[in-house]
């Protein structure tokens, strides 16, 4: 196995055992994350002034997993500022360690990602 991947899978546990609520883009990304056992998933299908709004009445910490693309990236930088204002901490741990240490750019790939390294 390796590195890339044992790395990989340890964090997925984490997300597994975590408690923090994960926003996603939409149903295919919530779809490869529960096939990993990771539950406690958002879609995002409001407008974002209105999720944002959900999220902080909710939580006090989320993690932000919108794709690594360019839009994607965009829409976290959005998303993680409008919670701050609110009261809502980010963890990108998860986020960074994608985009540092793997090729993965679509959160629905995930699933064959891990089974392709």
């Amino acid at each position: 196995m390796s590195k890339e991947l044992e790395e990989l899978e340890d964090w997925v546990s984490k997300l597994r055992d975590s408690e923090k609520l994960i926003i996603v883009e939409g149903k295919k990304d919530k779809i490869a994350l529960e096939k990993l056992g990771i539950r406690n998933i958002r879609t995002l299908k409001n407008p974002l002034y209105k999720e944002v709004e959900e999220i902080a009445a909710l939580c006090k910490e989320v993690v932000i997993l919108t794709d690594l693309d360019k839009e994607g990236k965009q829409l976290y930088g959005k998303i993680k500022k409008d919670l701050a204002k609110n009261g809502v901490k980010v963890d990108n741990r998860f986020r960074e360690f994608l985009f540092k240490n793997t090729k993965l750019r679509q959160i629905e790939g995930i699933c064959t990602y891990l089974n392709k390294i």
